[in-house]
């Protein structure tokens, strides 16, 4: 069942408009992406959302069900975070009460629930293992991403701009001054503007788009919104790098970013990063700028925190289903510590 402006349990639970995370809420927390990826990337799969209610508060969380009694996030390789949401109180122990309700009702019905990515630094990962492990799952929590991201706290442009690398400050004046590179940043969304971006991608040397036609329609969604930042940097009318970004709740997002392989030397996306960043800093006054998922070296440039993100693995003993992948993840777990004493011994 999709959640067309506001969340609708597939139990038959009451509505629940506004519900969000217990950090900040981005796009990866309303109801049209993930009906977006439910149409998309997870079409002919069984949606099977969890609701929960306890304390005042109300949790819920967006799932399917790639195989019977196997619940797995509604996300895909585009999320940057899937975590649960709450209406209702806010009180952090309802809340918890909430989602162990959930995941109680769950446990019910399926043998495993598998969960990534879960972010720790708002709390939601040490939130749902409490949970699962509170209505009587077994609970496996392995760190399996990372998240780069800007802190803007007293900050701004020009201070964020003294605190990084030397080698790029310096890069980005010299090709500024010398190479003819222009940018421009688009808010709404132009169907032209975003072929060009498309045929930037498809020269540069980023492997094929996992799912075009999601990014384009999340594009043109933004873009109606104004939540959308498309740049493009050009040189001779030509267009050699492109980015794609949204501004949301005083954060930004950067979702994708390319250039052309034979007009590297330019920097044209060293510079219209910094144009980027130069927009929504001093323009749309964010406090955060998110670059993802991933652990590029090039984004520590840029960035001044890091935060894992964790796939969270949970196993119903009361289903015999279960046992075996349980099994299977003990083994996996004492095979990487016995490696650990090893290594440490040496």
């Amino acid at each position: 069942m999709g959640w067309n402006g506001e969340y609708r349990a597939n139990d038959g639970g009451t509505a629940a408009p506004a519900a969000t995370p217990l950090g900040l809420a981005g796009p990866f927390d309303r109801a049209d992406w993930f009906d977006r990826l439910e149409a998309l990337h997870w079409a002919g799969v069984p949606r099977a959302d969890a609701h929960g209610i306890a304390g005042g508060a109300e949790a819920w969380l967006p799932l399917v069900e790639p195989r019977r009694g196997h619940r797995v996030s509604l996300a895909n390789w585009y999320s940057f975070v899937h975590r649960p949401l709450f209406s209702g109180s806010r009180d952090l122990a309802a809340q918890r009460l909430a989602l162990t309700d959930l995941f109680g009702r769950v446990r019910r019905e399926a043998a495993q629930i598998t969960l990534y990515p879960v972010p720790d630094a708002d709390g939601s990962a040490a939130m749902v293992c409490a949970a699962l492990r509170d209505a009587g799952w077994r609970v496996h929590r392995q760190a399996a991403g990372d998240s780069h991201w800007l802190d803007m706290d007293g900050l701004d442009h020009d201070k964020w701009w003294q605190s990084r690398p030397g080698e790029l400050r310096s890069t980005v004046v010299r090709k500024s001054r010398n190479c003819g590179v222009t940018v421009t940043i688009a808010d709404r969304f132009d169907p032209e503007t975003w072929q060009a971006f498309e045929h930037v991608y498809a020269a540069s040397w980023k492997p094929e788009e996992g799912d075009a036609r999601l990014l384009h329609d999340m594009a043109r969604a933004e873009g109606a919104t104004g939540r959308l930042r498309l740049g493009l940097a050009l040189i001779d009318g030509r267009n050699v790098a492109a980015q794609f970004w949204t501004v949301e709740n005083r954060c930004a997002y950067i979702h994708k970013l390319a250039h052309v392989e034979d007009t590297a030397r330019a920097s044209p996306g060293t510079l219209l990063m910094a144009a980027m960043f130069r927009q929504v800093i001093t323009i749309d006054k964010v406090r955060r700028v998110d670059f993802g998922t991933g652990n590029d070296r090039y984004k520590r440039d840029w960035m001044n925190r890091h935060n894992r993100l964790w796939r969270i693995e949970a196993y119903n003993p009361s289903r015999l289903s279960a046992w075996l992948p349980a099994l299977r993840q003990a083994l996996a777990d004492w095979r990487d510590n016995r490696k650990d004493c090893i290594n440490g011994s040496n």
